[in-house]
């Protein structure tokens, strides 16, 4: 993981305003999210592995996910960039269970905190200051 500097870091607004500004520049809302917090999720490359996170916390209100009916007041965290490597192929380990397919659908990663090469940080910032030109205007 890196961090990043961004003037977004602190900002506040509506979730339904904010979700609106990042999905322009196709962030997703990361599927972790929980009712206090929740991170806007873009990945970087073809393989999904490499992703610009920015991390949100509620301050008032309630956050369902969705808009409608969504009167979640957020503040934005520090911007990051992830890197996960995950085996590539089949899982030699792998078990036949009854409700493996309803819940062990993914393998967890080999290191889901991998170091980030330079190119993607370089990326993520002219991303964040896109975003951050976006957000302004």
């Amino acid at each position: 993981m890196f961090t990043l500097e961004s003037r977004l870091e602190n900002v506040q607004g509506t979730y339904c305003d904010l979700s609106e500004s990042f999905c322009k520049m196709n962030f997703c809302l990361g599927g972790n999210w929980e009712y206090k917090q929740g991170i806007f999720d873009k990945h970087l490359d073809a393989e999904r592995k490499v992703w610009l996170r920015i991390p949100f916390y509620v301050i008032s209100g309630h956050l369902d996910g969705e808009c409608d009916g969504c009167d979640a007041i957020v503040k934005l965290g520090k911007p990051f960039v992830l890197n996960h490597l995950y085996n590539e192929g089949l899982d030699e380990e792998a078990h036949i269970s009854l409700t493996g397919g309803l819940f062990n659908q993914f393998q967890a990663p080999v290191d889901p905190d991998a170091s980030v090469k330079s190119r993607w940080v370089d990326q993520a910032q002219e991303v964040l200051h896109q975003l951050e030109q976006s957000m302004v205007h």
